[in-house]
């Protein structure tokens, strides 16, 4: 019997080694977004200081279809021009960290409100799912979305969740799954009013040839940003 255990115990050493992906999970704060972290994570969490900043975080691991993931619970933001230590801190988790997948969670009852962030996280990375959490509460209102139609518009996957009652959490993962497993997708590309994008236009290329390999599109509005008082 000893010898039919030591296979097993091999696999799950070498599958303990592999690297988790990690996943970012991104919001506005009073969207739900920690509730759905509790309810994917449940006890495999911890939390602790981000590195130079008093700002609270919470990691946890979540297995799916036999591998384990790595999900970062990222402080809520309302924007990556970063004009508080929590958003700081989430504009450079995603820039420096680099997570194989994001998860923009966003309210259904306010969805207009809470897209602004999913745009500018689109500008850094092709991996996202946006997560449309709390429809029990847009449905309480009469509220009815139509994420099909916003997932083609945005060209990323739309999925609906009421994370306390754990609904919708397996097609999140499936989507997470997807994104981390397969070539990234092409959504579409925020464009900004006129003088903003004739302003990019001239900004990027400069900014490109100096941080080569890098979002030069993404770095210039970083800078723009800090030209209209960020951080």
């Amino acid at each position: 019997m000893g010898k039919e255990h030591r296979p097993a115990h091999r696999q799950e050493g070498r599958e303990a080694e592999q690297p988790r992906p990690v996943v970012a999970l991104a919001g506005n704060p009073n969207v739900g977004k920690s509730t759905l972290f509790n309810a994917l994570t449940g006890l495999h969490q911890h939390t602790g200081n981000w590195a130079g900043k008093t700002v609270g975080s919470a990691q946890g691991n979540y297995r799916y279809r036999g591998r384990s993931y790595r999900l970062v619970d990222l402080p809520g933001s309302y924007s990556l021009a970063a004009r508080s230590a929590e958003e700081a801190v989430a504009r450079d988790f995603l820039y420096f960290a680099r997570p194989q997948a994001v998860v923009v969670v966003c309210a259904a009852a306010c969805l207009e409100r809470n897209l602004g962030l999913v745009l500018q996280v689109l500008e850094r990375t092709s991996r996202v799912a946006v997560c449309v959490n709390l429809l029990d509460e847009a449905g309480q209102r009469g509220l009815t979305l139509d994420l099909p139609l916003l997932s083609r518009r945005l060209g990323v996957p739309v999925v609906g969740t009421a994370a306390r009652d754990r609904q919708g959490l397996e097609r999140l993962e499936e989507a997470v799954e997807k994104l981390v497993c397969r070539p990234p997708q092409r959504p579409c590309r925020p464009t900004y009013d006129p003088p903003v994008e004739r302003v990019l236009a001239q900004l990027e290329p400069v900014v490109t040839a100096c941080c080569p390999g890098e979002n030069g599109r993404w770095l210039a509005l970083r800078l723009l940003d800090l030209e209209e008082g960020g951080r």
